[in-house]
């Protein structure tokens, strides 16, 4: 018997918007440490207040040096610098989406919903008309509907928030669900205005009853900020029926079971038009249960033959079926052999012709290869898979052979290769090729994606990367790895050494003035270096906001340079004043050019 499930979002428009400025969660006052401030720095002429040393001549002013700060606060908690601490240790940054510890026993824990207090409305256009297309809870509950004008809504909540609609966007997000259920819950799905259709025949017992699937369906929505209802039943009227008018968040009915559910629900429920919604309210027809009696000619002329056909659909009378989404498929050609091959050149060959078949594939969707995956089925039943990756798009077949040449002493043919595969599970959109150049007589450009992929095939492509600046004062947090390819922006404007230590190595017998002055003299690595030209100090306070280690944790960094002309990037554990800022134990962090 078929089973159909219909997932409704009665929010989306509202909840994807507060999704998207969910905010963070407020610090929790008894353990937000504040920073020590010093109006009189005594001796010390650095503030340790924060802040930049005044003579410190490749400092940043204080105006840019805020905008940083401020632009990081703004940040959201997932894309903030990773943490490590000031020091020998390094520190895991916690995960994005960890569960907040509980509060303690006596203690509320603030509740980020407080900011969404004030009512929240959505408006589209429609001829000359601001109409309200979606309206928050609060909204709704102060008489505010979809399809009122918002110039009334304004007239009767004063501090309301208007925002503009967006159904292209509530569209993209049906669409990624109906995918994402057609790839993990049931191959039968499709999506319309306010939620999507799911045909659970024969699929609910894989994912332990219809019952179990619905709950999980909800907290599956839970999860990422939407409230949802379930209807479960046997026709696809009667599950979106239940889904919107039913009682329960999950509603649940045996086939067969249609007309007994569905009477107590008003007329609506069938998805009736406008016009025929009117007649059955002219008409006293208040209920399902009101229609289901009633002969089906003076039906069909009271709200139409349309009226009609979707009762009968509801109650299974009529069939409605789920036009299924279907997803994109994998680009794939494949090469059955006559006779099994079983060396490096004809397996080359074979390569060769299967990018041949890709190539026309991924122009004809506009896209290029990023992955390609060679399956290669031996006479024996067996299977070996070779993967390759590229910087860029591309659909070079010359390209992609070479890095598939890099690969050949990888396969192990056996008794012999009889069917050859080749698929391309990861392609990103690429347009047409520039040729303006090469018409007009000039070299074109070299693309540095194909050496970088030819290096890639050969070392690894985890040992082709870029540094790309963090918003982080401390040194050891602020780079990190990034694309081969990318082009990050964002460096800070004072200098830095070319080689940073991956830990800071310590430095024994320094003979230095407190608690300004650079050293004099110190030995690194057995070796003792007179120090004849300094600077500094730049200070670096800890990121007390990160943990509570580093509240009054300093450094102090001081660029100097050796009789002998090597320049080294120097700090001392704390200020030289007070003793809980650090140890004043010295380390080299950096070596200059």
């Amino acid at each position: 018997m078929p089973r159909v499930a219909s997932l409704y979002l009665p929010h989306l428009a509202i909840e994807r918007l507060r999704r998207i400025e969910r905010p963070r969660a407020l610090p929790e006052p008894q353990r937000t440490p504040q920073l020590p401030v010093d109006d009189d720095p005594g001796a010390c002429s650095v503030p340790r207040g924060g802040g930049w040393r005044p003579g410190a001549r490749w400092a940043r002013d204080a105006d840019a040096r805020a905008a940083i700060v401020e632009e990081t606060a703004t940040l959201p908690l997932h894309q903030q610098p990773t943490m490590r601490e000031l020091g020998r240790r390094s520190e895991a940054a916690d995960h994005p989406f960890k569960r907040p510890l509980p509060a303690p026993p006596g203690q509320a824990r603030p509740v980020a919903a407080a900011a969404h207090a004030v009512p929240l409305i959505l408006a589209e256009t429609i001829g000359q008309r601001q109409l309200i297309a979606a309206a928050c809870p609060a909204a709704q509950a102060l008489g505010l509907t979809p399809g009122m004008a918002v110039t009334q809504a304004r007239a009767l909540v004063a501090t309301l928030d208007v925002r503009a609609a967006d159904p292209a966007a509530d569209r993209a997000v049906i669409d990624g669900l109906v995918l994402h259920a057609i790839r993990h819950w049931t191959p039968t799905a499709a999506g319309e205005a306010d939620g999507i259709w799911l045909d659970l025949t024969g699929v609910a017992h894989l994912h332990g009853g219809e019952a179990r699937f619905g709950a999980r369906l909800i907290r599956f929505c839970r999860r990422f900020g939407y409230s949802a209802r379930v209807g479960i039943a046997g026709t696809p009227g009667a599950a979106h029926a239940l889904a919107r008018y039913g009682h329960e968040p999950l509603m649940r009915i045996a086939s067969g079971g249609e007309a007994q559910a569905l009477a107590a629900l008003p007329p609506a429920a069938l998805r009736l038009a406008p016009s025929a919604l009117a007649a059955a309210q002219r008409f006293g027809l208040d209920r399902i249960a009101d229609l289901l009696p009633l002969p089906r000619g003076p039906l069909a002329r009271r709200l139409g033959l349309a009226s009609v056909r979707r009762l009968d659909e509801a109650l299974g009378r009529v069939a409605e079926p789920i036009v299924a989404v279907v997803p994109q498929e994998t680009p794939e050609t494949v090469r059955r052999l006559l006779e099994p091959i079983a060396t490096a050149e004809a397996i080359e060959q074979v390569i060769g012709d299967l990018l041949a078949d890709m190539i026309p594939l991924l122009r004809q969707r506009g896209r290029g290869a990023r992955t390609l995956v060679l399956t290669l089925e031996r006479i024996d039943g067996s299977a070996q898979r070779i993967a390759i990756g590229t910087a860029r798009a591309t659909r070079d077949a010359a390209h992609l052979a070479r890095l598939f040449h890099l690969r050949i002493e990888r396969i192990e043919p056996g008794d012999g290769i009889e069917t050859m595969r080749l698929a391309a599970p990861h392609s990103d959109p690429l347009g047409a090729t520039a040729l303006a150049a090469r018409l007009a007589g000039d070299e074109p450009v070299a693309d540095v994606a194909t050496l970088v992929d030819q290096i890639a095939g050969r070392v690894g492509e985890a040992a082709l990367f870029t540094a790309a600046p963090v918003e982080s004062d401390v040194p050891e947090r602020a780079v990190r790895r990034t694309d081969a390819l990318a082009a990050p922006t964002g460096w800070p404007a004072w200098r830095r050494p070319v080689r940073l230590l991956s830990r800071p190595e310590p430095l024994h017998a320094v003979l230095a003035l407190l608690p300004d002055a650079p050293p004099r003299r110190f030995t690194w690595r057995g070796k003792v270096h007179a120090v004849v030209a300094g600077d500094g100090p730049e200070r670096i306070h800890g990121e007390w906001w990160r943990r509570d280690g580093e509240i009054w944790a300093v450094r102090d960094y001081f660029r100097v340079e050796d009789e002998q002309g090597a320049r080294f990037w120097l700090f001392r554990r704390g200020d030289g004043v007070d003793a809980a800022t650090g140890d004043l134990s010295w380390y080299l962090h950096g070596l200059f050019g």
